[in-house]
């Protein structure tokens, strides 16, 4: 049994980066934890969800343990740390906030969680964040310095493949309301030949649907897949690309060095 470690910023990034990859490796009978940075606070959410009284962190940690459990982790860590929000907003200046974060001292905290568990594979995202949000940013900064700290040797970078994700935001034009992308696609992912590691997760998208039905806070992100046809969310959603770090590119579906 090997020990996979997924590194996510906020409650629901699991299901897109990882989620098929966590649901593969646990049904192959390997240790998966989840770690999550931030409260998630700061995400919108439809009016009326919450109940009275009830906090959005505290509605998301609720969502964040149903989905883990679907994708088969065995232990999910909340760091805790502020929700940063969106590139540009108010909550980037906030000093509890993830990205305003001591690195190393991040770094030690999620470095002991793999030291604890023995991890022999950790992902990460891109330095880019995937898209320049700034708590997923410190993700890619945290995490591979954790892994340093650590001595953990396989580090992967969950990513999208950038031509890819252009012909999902075409398909998804209804979340703007100009009817454009709602992120510059050119600064989204990495190119094709900066990914190293894809893997094809079609055979475990009903547990990845399921993950996504288990954020209902989330329905702005979500909705428009939840009842996708299984074809078209197997296009959209079944297959997770990384870039292992210190790798020489291969294109090859392969799953992750567990």
């Amino acid at each position: 049994m090997s020990v996979l470690v997924c590194f996510h910023a906020h409650p629901d990034d699991e299901v897109f980066n990882t989620g098929g990859v966590m649901r593969l490796a646990a049904d192959a009978g390997h240790r998966v934890v989840v770690v999550t940075a931030t409260d998630g606070a700061l995400g919108e959410f439809p009016e009326g969800l919450l109940a009275p009284g009830e906090r959005l962190a505290d509605r998301r940690e609720k969502e964040v343990t149903e989905s883990v459990r679907i994708l088969g982790a065995d232990r999910l860590v909340l760091l805790g740390y502020a929700d940063s929000g969106m590139a540009g907003t108010e909550g980037n200046h906030d000093p509890e906030a993830f990205c305003n974060a001591d690195v190393e001292q991040a770094a030690t905290r999620l470095a002991a969680v793999l030291r604890e568990e023995g991890a022999d594979v950790l992902t990460v995202y891109d330095a880019h964040g995937g898209y320049g949000h700034p708590d997923h940013v410190q993700v890619h900064r945290v995490g591979v310095r954790a892994a340093e700290l650590a001595g953990t040797a396989h580090v992967y970078e969950a990513t999208t493949d950038r031509d890819h994700m252009r012909q999902l935001l075409a398909m998804a034009g209804e979340w703007s309301e100009e009817g454009a992308p709602p992120i510059d696609v050119e600064t989204f992912g990495l190119p094709a030949s900066e990914i190293t590691t894809t893997v094809d997760v079609s055979a475990v998208m009903a547990a990845k649907r399921a993950a996504m039905h288990a954020y209902p806070s989330q329905v702005g992100d979500f909705g428009p897949f939840l009842d996708m046809p299984t074809e078209q969310l197997t296009a959209a959603f079944g297959r997770e690309w990384f870039r292992k770090r210190d790798a020489a590119p291969d294109l090859t579906e392969t799953a992750l060095a567990l």
